[in-house]
């Protein structure tokens, strides 16, 4: 069964990381989570209220770390999703955050990113040349490190497929589950009957 991993820490948006989690599961993949440490990790809700400027910030959900990031063998996965919040502002100061993403990017396996997770991308030095969506805040960005900013759901540049914020979620996960299906089948399996 081929493995999908969900870089991601705490502050992470609670819907950004629990849907991907889920829609690969349903798809049959095996999805490990992984932070700067294994730990509890408390997930945020972003939301907009009427008279604020940008988003708010409540508690979400919290979700055990499968993995901690030292631990990883980006060898060992099919695809990487990079959700977003406020996790890709500190992530991207793991020395093994860009160890792994370049692992994703060299070998031209599916990359899933949404929303802040360009921050991170940036970091790693592997946005430039390439098109991608991110929130609308961050389209200066972006720009910065030399990549285009597409205000779009499910943006699609090689291997990876970006998005804005969970909205676009059905748009991103189509677009990222057809790349999968074409790179990383997962075997049909018989059903079991009782």
């Amino acid at each position: 069964m081929p493995k999908v991993l969900v870089l991601t820490g705490d502050a992470a948006e609670s819907l950004e990381v629990m849907y991907p989690y889920q829609r690969l599961l349903e798809e049959g993949y095996e999805v490990d989570i992984a932070a700067p440490s294994k730990k509890k990790l408390q997930f945020v809700v972003h939301d907009f209220v009427e008279g604020y400027d940008t988003y708010t910030e409540k508690p979400g959900y919290t979700w055990d770390a499968d993995l901690a990031f030292s631990e990883i063998d980006p060898s060992d996965y099919a695809a990487v999703v990079i959700p977003g919040g406020r996790a890709p502002e500190y992530i991207r100061n793991d020395p093994d955050f860009a160890r792994i993403i370049e692992h994703f990017f060299s070998e031209e396996k599916p990359v899933a990113q949404l929303c802040h997770a360009p921050l991170a991308l940036a970091s790693a030095g592997v946005l430039k040349g390439r098109r991608t969506a991110a929130y609308p805040a961050l389209q200066p960005d972006v720009e910065a490190v030399g990549a285009e900013y597409v205000d779009d759901a499910g943006v699609v540049d090689g291997a990876m497929v970006s998005a804005r914020a969970w909205p676009d979620h059905p748009v991103w996960m189509r677009e990222f589950v057809r790349l999968l299906r074409e790179r990383a089948p997962v075997e049909e399996r018989e059903a079991v009957t009782v």
